[in-house]
């Protein structure tokens, strides 16, 4: 986190100075830092345009189009960085690439619709005792228990009045565990809380809060993964530390290696976790040495040394080989399955289940059930501004829930 926030000054104090060849090695540096990030290779590309190297801009845009993105504001012409690339055949058929990039994929089915628009959904599980999903609230600051009908009932309220947005069910053991998050500039939490989240266990059965486990001051514990003795392990978005909760507290795992980790998954074994860096893609953290190994992200699916793109996963899932992406930080948002190879150490190859389609908008996280991936679509966290505040103009909808049949 401290590296990357240097790299961008360097970048930054280059750009304002004119020194263009200084902009271009902070951002190849940024780059590396974000292991190919879509994001990072399109920076480069635009700081290679400024440094009047056509070639390397044009290579970077199409590293970036064949990664399945789209800039919207390059095809609107609205990016005056690439303005001496316009009439060149190769910049045109990026823009094509781009296009292609948008259609619409829609291979998943509507479940249900929540009622309440104002819930802003974050993230599901399913209770396999009274076989009802519950769903954490970001705005209500609570947990709701919904049929697969969609009708909803109360659950649990966060004890802090703070938003509500990680959870797990562990029936085996009749607990949920859940966080509450007073997200930093949000008018939903008190602003004498912002900065502070906690891990929270309540009985499956009746909603009693049994544990709250505060985090350390400045983290946002948001999202969660169990392991296989029903374990929670905590990923904190804002600090960038990965924690398994032993004996009543939290103990961090990895405080180094991720700048924004989001939801761990304990793969089979138990002895890793893969787990999505907002920025740097999907890294496989040692439960006992804490070490990070990162996927490769280089399949040859498009093409020769094509790349996929593994940044932007809010919710992250393990399925027989294959890891589910819900990926809220890529252009165009999607829903992704990848297959691994043997080691899991690399994609192997990547299968689009929705993306662009006018059910998806803003897609969380979700839960496998079977045969079927459920998910959050709709989620109306694109309705909010930087301070959870609706947005002047607009109107939260409902959420859905969406499933894919995995076989």
């Amino acid at each position: 986190m401290e590296e990357l926030a240097q790299l961008q000054r360097q970048a930054h104090a280059a750009h304002v100075a004119g020194d263009k060849q200084g902009y271009l090695e902070a951002a190849l540096k940024v780059r590396s830092l974000l292991n190919d990030a879509p994001n990072a290779i399109e920076a480069t590309a635009r700081a290679y345009a400024e440094a009047g190297d056509n070639e390397g801009a044009l290579t970077a845009l199409h590293e970036y189009a064949a990664m399945g993105q789209a800039d919207e504001t390059l095809l609107a012409g609205e990016d005056k960085a690439f303005v001496a690339l316009h009439e060149l055949p190769a910049y045109r058929s990026i823009l094509e690439k781009f296009r292609l990039n948008k259609t619409p994929i829609a291979r998943s089915e509507k479940v249900f619709a929540l009622v309440d628009p104002g819930l802003i959904p974050e993230d599901i599980d399913f209770d396999p005792l009274s076989k009802t999903f519950l769903i954490t609230s970001v705005l209500e600051k609570k947990i709701v228990r919904v049929t697969s009908s969609g009708q909803s009932s109360a659950f649990a309220s966060s004890p802090s009045g703070w938003p509500m947005l990680a959870i797990k069910v562990d029936a085996k053991h009749n607990r949920v565990w859940a966080t509450e998050v007073a997200l930093d500039g949000f008018t939903a939490a008190q602003k004498s809380d912002w900065g502070k989240s906690a891990v929270l266990c309540f009985e499956l059965q009746t909603g009693k809060l049994l544990r709250r486990i505060e985090g350390a001051q400045h983290s946002a514990l948001g999202d969660m993964g169990l392991t296989g003795s029903g374990d929670p392990v905590v990923s904190d978005g804002e600090g960038g530390g990965v924690y398994k909760v032993e004996n009543g507290h939290l103990e961090l795992i990895n405080g180094k290696d991720f700048i924004s980790p989001q939801t761990p998954v304990v793969l089979p074994g138990g002895k890793l976790v893969a787990v999505p860096d907002y920025l740097r893609g999907i890294g496989l953290l040692d439960l006992r040495s804490g070490q990070v190994q990162w996927i490769n992200h280089t399949a040859g699916i498009h093409q020769a040394g094509a790349k996929v793109a593994l940044n932007g996963v809010d919710g992250l899932y393990d399925s027989r080989g294959f890891l589910i992406l819900t990926q809220n930080g890529s252009s165009p948002e999607r829903v992704v399955r990848m297959k691994l190879d043997r080691s899991r150490a690399k994609v192997v190859s990547e299968d689009i289940i929705e993306r662009s389609t006018a059910t998806l908008g803003d897609p969380t996280h979700g839960v496998i059930l079977g045969d079927w991936f459920y998910y959050i679509a709709n989620s109306g966290w694109d309705k909010l501004d930087e301070h959870g505040d609706v947005k002047v103009g607009e109107k939260p909808s409902p959420g859905l829930v969406m499933r894919f049949k995995l076989r």
